[in-house]
């Protein structure tokens, strides 16, 4: 890959948006996509072959991309984003790391948030009348979860909600590393 692509999967309202920002500011104001630009309410998992072939290919072929970003008030796809062919690029969001998108993955990072967290993190942010939606969500995302193992090919472990002091600014915990510097990875490695 002539783009290194970072992948922050983790389950809906882990935390995973705040930690994209930090890493793209890191690698030098890297473009970050989020997979919310493609998912829906209706559509949260299906998705993914327009992410593949719109941003993924393109970038792996040393190419720009331009995809159009998904409307969640208007439910219509809206306004093209373009991606420059640079160094990096933070692939972000739920289903970020999953096995379609491993070939084109330099780094993986789960985001490990208990799931009564997310939820009220999610009805903070939507509203407690999205309960239903946020509930067929976290359906979604668990046989995802199941299917494809996305904490188990991660190359690191983060908490999304640190149980110890942090600076959540500045720092982050590491719950696992799995490192593979200096390796020809050819994607993800495989669990033990």
């Amino acid at each position: 890959m002539p783009v290194r692509v970072t992948a922050i999967d983790g389950h809906g309202g882990a935390g995973k948006s705040t930690l994209a920002d930090r890493i793209a500011t890191a690698l030098g104001d890297a473009p970050i996509v989020h997979t919310d630009d493609f998912a829906s309410w209706e559509d949260p998992f299906v998705w993914w072959p327009r992410l593949l072939e719109q941003v993924l290919r393109p970038l792996g072929a040393g190419k720009p991309a331009r995809y159009q970003r998904y409307d969640w008030t208007r439910h219509a796809l809206s306004e093209w984003i373009d991606v420059a062919c640079g160094a990096n690029v933070v692939l972000e969001g739920v289903s970020s790391s999953r096995l379609a998108f491993r070939p084109y993955v330099c780094f993986a990072i789960w985001v490990e948030t208990p799931r009564d967290v997310c939820l009220a993190r999610g009805l903070a942010r939507d509203g407690d009348d999205m309960r239903g939606y946020w509930e067929r969500w976290i359906a979604e995302e668990d046989r995802y979860i199941e299917r494809e193992a996305p904490d188990r090919y991660a190359d690191l472990i983060v908490a999304g909600a640190p149980k110890i002091d942090c600076d959540p600014d500045r720092e982050v915990v590491v719950l696992r590393e799995e490192s593979r510097l200096g390796q020809d990875h050819g994607g993800f490695h495989r669990p033990r």
